[in-house]
């Protein structure tokens, strides 16, 4: 796909501080629905285990990521057909690089050049944990999805991963306009000005000075978290996601959105084990249509009207 300057695309994220909670899946549901409304390119940024290919019913393409990174070959020329009209598929490293050994410069290639790719729609899929890489990836994007499941350890390692996404942004923010020490120095003396969470650490840096204030909240006003509940087996599991989306708010002070939940499906893992696309094989169960709300939620900012 060659680059079209007058296209900008929209560039979506699925992160998250825990594996197997599903976020392929999602990644892909995601990709397969809005390549009806558009063109998409989907990149599998799990480095260290890519499988979203699986997903798409698919075997793994012959170039990926590996690619990029030891062979300088250009993103654009990595994208693989997909099978699937209008999505273009990009995967994860093979190679003996692991994410962790990616450098700055390389980061930085890697993000401009995703930047140009010709899509409305920009899908990176990225592993689970909290290396700096991961975050960065995520903060790229115009919508970073985070995925979780009603379990209490799959939202604790939300809640951690929550805290070095905005911990880095936060710090990203002010050392660009010269407090390059300012959010790590206040967080240490966390104890000392009786600072509990990371909205308290917020509220006390704009207290610092007017310049501090106005630098956070203008920088951080389009800090949005779109959140996404997967494997819900009950309405209890339901309600779970908006508990979590007023965690997120509490304690992050956080425009955190409740954009969706996925039921739990058997077949999911069946169509994936058979190389179908769950999308195509099952177009009208729950779990598609869940699927397709889900979309339009993300598109449009609505959120998941949770009724007990």
């Amino acid at each position: 796909m060659a680059s079209d300057p007058e296209r900008k695309s929209v560039i979506m994220a699925v992160g998250g501080g825990k594996g197997g909670v599903g976020k392929s899946f999602i990644m892909a549901s995601l990709g397969m629905s809005l390549a009806r409304q558009g063109r998409v390119v989907m990149i599998d940024g799990d480095l260290g285990g890519a499988n979203l290919h699986n997903f798409l019913g698919i075997s793994r393409p012959a170039s990926s990521l590996t690619d990029f990174f030891e062979r300088k070959v250009p993103l654009v020329d990595l994208v693989a057909s997909s099978g699937i009209d209008n999505l273009g598929l990009l995967t994860g490293m093979v190679g003996t690089i692991g994410g962790e050994s990616i450098k700055h410069a390389q980061k930085m290639k890697l993000f401009s050049q995703i930047r140009k790719l010709d899509a409305d729609y920009i899908l990176i899929d990225l592993g689970a944990g909290t290396h700096f890489n991961t975050i960065d990836t995520l903060l790229l994007a115009d919508k970073m999805i985070i995925v979780i499941t009603p379990e209490i350890v799959s939202i604790e390692n939300m809640y951690n991963f929550l805290r070095n996404l905005y911990f880095r942004r936060l710090g990203s923010v002010l050392s660009g306009h010269g407090y390059r020490e300012l959010v790590v120095n206040t967080w240490r003396d966390r104890d000392t000005l009786g600072i509990g969470n990371f909205r308290e650490l917020v509220d006390c840096l704009k207290a610092i000075s007017p310049e501090v204030k106005v630098i956070i909240e203008a920088e951080l006003r389009d800090f949005v978290v779109n959140l996404v509940l997967n494997k819900a087996r009950t309405n209890h599991d339901i309600i779970t996601g908006n508990s979590v989306k007023s965690i997120c708010i509490k304690f992050f002070g956080v425009n955190a959105l409740y954009s969706g939940y996925v039921e739990h499906d058997e077949l999911v893992s069946r169509s994936a084990n058979q190389r179908t696309p769950y999308l195509t094989s099952y177009p009208a169960s729950r779990c598609a249509r869940a699927i397709e709300r889900l979309t339009l939620n993300i598109l449009s900012g609505e959120q998941v009207k949770v009724t007990r």
